[in-house]
């Protein structure tokens, strides 16, 4: 398991008590659970967060996944993520509702860039649905581009919603940005 000590809350220089002791390690089966329960009450509608089986699936398929732990063990921040041939694709990323706004995605995030400059990967793919503002917000400010629309992408109440295809571009000699 790996602390995250002394990190600080994005554009704020200011260490966030969340993540100056939040713990980041690969997900287990024994996480899928708590992870759905936070993720249901998170977002907008429960429709729109992933399943048990969504979970059991991406660990079944090695899919990298990476859970955010308080250091009671509470989990309250998953991101899970497929490799390409030259990319990465995020998944899925969510935080408990009661630490959001305090660094958790971004840090997350953060992590991904690192992971792609390790891997060599010159992108990071994902797809986000339009209503959500608050998501395709953190992706600009991490530099991702809407660069297409996916149409009826997504399982809506009454019916499917698009989704907006988000790209970023990863240095692969820079330092994290």
């Amino acid at each position: 398991m790996a602390a995250m000590p002394g990190a600080a809350s994005r554009g704020t220089g200011v260490a966030s008590p969340v993540l100056a002791e939040l713990v980041l390690r690969p997900m287990t089966a024994d996480d899928i659970a708590p992870v759905v329960a936070f993720e249901q009450l998170a977002c907008a509608h429960p429709l729109h967060a992933w399943t048990l089986d969504n979970y059991r699936s991406s660990l079944a398929s090695g899919y990298w996944t990476r859970v955010a732990c308080l250091p009671d063990g509470q989990v309250v921040g998953v991101c899970v993520v497929m490799f390409g041939v030259d990319e990465l694709h995020l998944l899925n990323i969510a935080v408990a509702g009661r630490v959001q706004g305090k660094g958790v995605a971004s840090l997350l995030l953060d992590l991904l860039v690192a992971l792609a400059r390790t891997h060599r990967q010159e992108a990071i793919w994902l797809e986000v649905r339009p209503s959500n503002e608050r998501a395709r917000a953190l992706y600009t400010r991490h530099q991702y581009l809407a660069v297409g629309l996916r149409k009826n992408y997504y399982p809506a109440v009454g019916g499917r919603e698009d989704a907006v295809v988000m790209k970023r571009e990863v240095a692969l000699d820079a330092a994290l940005d």
